[in-house]
């Protein structure tokens, strides 16, 4: 999660804060309340302006899913009651048979990370999310990590029990999976996809939370895969503490069947355009509900491209 780059970036980022609010449990609002809470102005959402000029308001988004393009949806939802702070979480559904995974790798070109925007922006991608945590050398994935023409780490962790595999190498396989471990998927580890992302399983294989509950609390962003294979990029910027954002995911209208985490802190980060709508979430630190306005960079994203494209 953390880069050799952090501190310096923790010391930069703590001057760009974002205005404060007040906050809210979602528990006590009224249905009416809560979608407006919903619709209000997020300081961890940020609209693109160009050079010099000051960023546009950013559109309101409707509570639930709302439809971008064909195969492509943006949704708001409440989480964990328990979060501090905005207590949003964002999820990007996006549709294997109109839009096709990539995995990005600084280290498959000039080892240079970018924000996750950037990554997007420069593949001509519709969304974008982090694609993993990485160790010291800010390039490398802690578990394996490798596309058709890349290994970023060829190696399989032991400790990581899940693993986003698209990219299939023959026909009549599911565009996108997400193989678990503990249910024998990974041994011996299928060599039917081009690309295979290796993290912590959040979903297990028979859509049980398989994350223990502790006390810390975090930004996070993670993948899933609804009941009809699409995948889901999911970001939520309040702190939560992960067991109890699974639990709200699982209740909430997204059918989600199984999921793996890719990111915590500031450097989790979700980005979506379509059309003029544009919208770039961003992590926060550790416990702290609007201390962070910049965007990491990051060395490994997933994107999704329109098929064709």
């Amino acid at each position: 999660m953390w880069g050799p780059f952090v501190r310096s970036y923790a010391e930069e980022a703590r001057l760009f804060r974002g205005y404060t609010r007040p906050y809210v449990h979602t528990s006590s609002l009224t249905p009416a309340l809560l979608a407006l809470w919903l619709l209000a102005p997020d300081p961890g959402e940020r609209a693109p302006a160009p050079a010099g000029a000051p960023a546009p308001p950013v559109r309101p988004i409707a509570p639930g899913f709302s439809t971008l393009e064909p195969g492509l949806d943006l949704g708001l939802f409440p989480g964990p009651t328990a979060a501090s702070g905005d207590g949003r979480v964002y999820v990007v559904r996006i549709d294997p048979a109109r839009f096709e995974l990539r995995l990005l790798n600084a280290s498959a070109k000039d080892a240079r990370p970018h924000t996750v925007r950037e990554w997007a922006v420069s593949a001509g991608a519709v969304a974008a999310i982090n694609a993993g945590m990485f160790k010291e050398d800010g390039l490398t994935s802690l578990g394996l990590m490798r596309t058709r023409d890349h290994e970023n780490n060829p190696r399989l962790s032991g400790r990581l029990k899940a693993v986003l595999a698209f990219d299939p190498l023959r026909p009549g396989l599911p565009a996108v999976r997400i193989l678990d471990g503990a249910c024998g998927e990974l041994d011996p580890l299928p060599q039917v996809y081009g690309t295979l992302i290796q993290s912590i399983r959040m979903v297990s294989c028979d859509r049980k939370n398989v994350w223990a509950p502790e006390a810390r609390r975090f930004s996070a962003a993670a993948i899933g895969l609804d009941g009809a294979g699409r995948a889901l990029f999911i970001h939520t910027r309040s702190p939560v503490a992960v067991h109890d954002l699974i639990d709200s995911l699982l209740a909430l209208p997204l059918d989600l069947r199984r999921a793996l985490y890719v990111e915590g802190g500031p450097e989790a980060q979700l980005f979506v355009r379509s059309g003029d709508h544009e919208v770039e979430r961003l992590g926060n630190f550790e416990g702290q509900t609007d201390e962070n306005g910049l965007a990491w960079e990051v060395p490994n994203v997933v994107v999704a491209v329109k098929k064709g494209k």
